[in-house]
């Protein structure tokens, strides 16, 4: 299982649209916002989606609106790592507080981590509705346990097929032969030079994601810091760090917000200035 991943692996480049549309199509929802599943209690079911019946479903809350309400969702979580062997930290603390960042970086590890079990497929036969309104009951349990066709498609692609109980004859294997050496050696070697090139430029590309991503993660943590955090410059560049409409660029509202704030701040220098003139 996929529990440890590191910050600069793939799965934390998976954009939030992509990260919307996994949860929505495989639990019914209609999330439209990434802090709507600040809860908790989507990534319960995803969780149990993923190993049906660990999850006392009764005990998710997906009203939670409250911080109290969504630990209650985070302390079942945890309770399932447990059980299950997750070494994964749950920072309960920031997730609740529904920062966009926090939660897409946690649900980009869930992403990766459900994928890593049932290959990115499925269940077919699990019912997430169901599963939400009855809160966990056994009878839903034992639906979602059924593993579906596709999952077993997916399992026995490994497995050798046959058709026929008879073994290939020498013609067969003849026709075989021939048909597989129907490419040349230089369309191979052609596809294999293909191949590297396109190797070496998804490899520079990988290089320039993660620079520039852990340079926006070190600027995160730096607006971070309490004696900075209430700084004009730093709200502006939060504006901009945790924008969560991707067609939309903040840099305006970011730019009108440091502007009034140091308007404000010219003015009542400028008062200042004043009151000690007339004094």
């Amino acid at each position: 299982m996929a529990t440890n991943i590191g910050m600069m692996d793939s799965a934390y480049f998976v954009g939030r649209n992509e990260i919307l549309g996994w949860i929505n199509d495989r639990l019914h929802l209609n999330l439209s916002r990434i802090e709507e599943a600040a809860s908790g209690a989507v990534q319960c079911q995803m969780l149990d989606m993923t190993f049906p019946g660990v999850v006392p479903m009764h005990k998710v809350n997906f009203e939670a609106k409250n911080e109290y309400e969504m630990i209650n969702n985070y302390k079942v979580m945890q309770e399932v790592f447990t059980k299950l062997k997750i070494t994964k930290p749950l920072e309960v603390n920031r997730l609740v507080k529904g920062r966009p960042l926090d939660n897409l970086e946690f649900l980009q590890w869930l992403k990766r981590f459900c994928d890593s079990i049932n290959g990115g497929i499925m269940n077919e036969n699990y019912n997430p509705v169901e599963r939400r309104s009855r809160g966990g009951r056994e009878k839903s349990v034992k639906g979602s346990s059924k593993i579906s066709k596709s999952l077993q498609a997916n399992n026995m692609h490994h497995a050798p097929v046959t058709t026929s109980n008879k073994p290939p004859g020498p013609k067969q294997a003849k026709s075989h032969a021939i048909g597989g050496g129907s490419h040349s050696s230089a369309e191979v070697v052609a596809l294999s030079k293909e191949l590297t090139e396109l190797k070496v430029s998804v490899d520079l590309l990988e290089k320039e994601r993660d620079f520039y991503f852990s340079k926006l993660r070190d600027i995160e943590i730096l607006c971070q810091t309490p004696e900075l955090d209430e700084l004009p410059i730093v709200v502006a560049v939060k504006k901009i760090l945790y924008a969560t409409d991707a067609n939309e660029s903040a840099l305006e509202e970011a730019q009108e917000c440091l502007n009034e704030s140091l308007g404000l701040e010219a003015e009542e220098e400028e008062e200042e200035e004043e009151a000690e003139t007339q004094t």
